[in-house]
C-alpha cells in the first residue's frame, strides 16, 4: 500500500492590521538666516529692559507716594518704611511704618516728579551688591524683594553659594529745618 499523504493544513490568511490615525509630525519653524535670529535676540533683550525699567519707575512711585503721604511721621521719619536693625546695630530688614500716614493723598504730578528727578528718586528702596562685581541699583521696594533677586543671581552665576552679597537701603536725608533744596541721600549696607 501506499504511504498516505498527509494534506497540508490550511493556514487561515493574516490579517492586515489596520492602520491608525496618523499622529502629524509638528514642524519647527525655519529659525532664519543671522541676522534675522540676531534681530530677535535684540528685541528680546530690549523687552527685558523695558520691563525692568517699567518695574523700577512703578516701585519708585510707591515710595514717592509713601514718603508724601508720610510727611512729618515721627516713627518713619518720612520714608514710609523702617529699616529694622539686629542687636549688634547691623541692618536686618525692612517693613511698613505701622503709623497712619499723616496726608490722605498725594497729587500724581508731585509723584510723577518725585519718582523720575532730584537725589531723593530711590529714597525708600533697596538694591544689592556682590562682591564679583554685579550689583542692582535702588529699585526694589523691600529687602526681601532684593535678597530674592540677590539670591538669584548667586544661583546662576556662583552655583547657589553665598559669596558674601549686601543689599542696602537709601534713605533720605533727615531735614533739621525745611530747605528748597533737598539733601543728597545716604545709603545703609547691610551684608545678607
Amino acid at each position: 500500500m501506499t504511504p498516505k499523504k498527509s494534506t497540508a493544513r490550511k493556514r487561515t490568511a493574516a490579517r492586515r492590521k489596520k492602520a491608525g490615525a496618523r499622529t502629524p509630525i509638528a514642524r519647527k519653524p525655519r529659525r532664519g538666516g543671522f541676522w534675522q535670529r540676531r534681530a530677535i535676540d535684540l528685541a528680546w533683550f530690549v523687552a527685558k529692559q523695558g520691563e525692568k525699567h517699567v518695574a523700577t519707575v512703578t516701585s519708585r512711585k510707591d515710595a514717592a507716594i509713601l514718603r508724601m503721604t508720610h510727611e512729618g511721621c515721627p516713627k518713619c521719619h518720612g520714608n514710609g518704611q523702617i529699616f529694622t536693625r539686629g542687636k549688634d546695630g547691623n541692618f536686618t530688614g525692612s517693613k511698613p511704618c505701622p503709623a497712619k500716614p499723616t496726608k490722605a493723598k498725594a497729587s500724581r504730578l508731585q509723584v510723577a516728579v518725585a519718582a523720575r528727578f532730584g537725589p531723593d528718586k530711590s529714597a525708600g528702596l533697596v538694591g544689592w551688591t556682590c562682591p564679583c562685581g554685579k550689583k542692582e541699583k535702588p529699585r526694589f521696594r523691600d529687602a526681601k524683594t532684593a535678597t530674592k533677586a540677590l539670591r538669584a543671581h548667586e544661583q546662576k552665576r556662583h552655583g547657589g553659594k553665598s559669596v558674601g552679597g549686601a543689599w542696602y537701603g537709601q534713605i533720605p536725608e533727615q531735614k533739621s529745618a525745611p530747605a528748597l533744596t533737598s539733601a543728597p541721600s545716604r545709603k545703609s549696607k547691610v551684608t545678607v
